[in-house]
């Protein structure tokens, strides 16, 4: 069972910065994609920013510029860089990780972490 644990979240003020942690249990090299995800309440969940195996990376309009997703295969961890965070950035952050199966594909979630931008 692949778990997924978020870390450095909290509180943030507005054109500060953050970076965000996500240990994976396995190899990320396994996985076909790696994102980070932020739900606001009362807002759907939408994707942040996402990296694939090969390295493409693709980001939301609203924070392109500003956030940065890398990945370490050597520590299975994923990070978000969050650079100039604004208010509406505020949400919980889940870690995101998507398998290949057989005739489909799995998707595995962390428990998230709160970021509250706010001065």
């Amino acid at each position: 069972q692949v778990q997924l644990v978020e870390s450095g979240g909290g509180l943030v003020q507005p054109g500060g910065s953050l970076r965000l942690s996500c240990a994976a249990s396995g190899s990320i090299s396994s996985f076909l994609s790696l994102g980070w995800y932020r739900q606001a309440p009362g807002k759907q969940r939408e994707l942040v920013a996402g990296i694939t195996r090969g390295g493409s990376t693709n980001y939301v309009d609203s924070v392109k510029g500003r956030f940065a997703i890398s990945s370490d295969s050597g520590k299975n961890m994923v990070y978000l860089q969050m650079n100039s965070p604004k208010p509406e950035d505020t949400a919980v952050y889940y870690c995101n990780a998507v398998r290949k199966l057989i005739v489909s594909t799995a998707n595995y979630w962390g428990k998230g972490t709160q970021v509250t931008v706010s001065s």
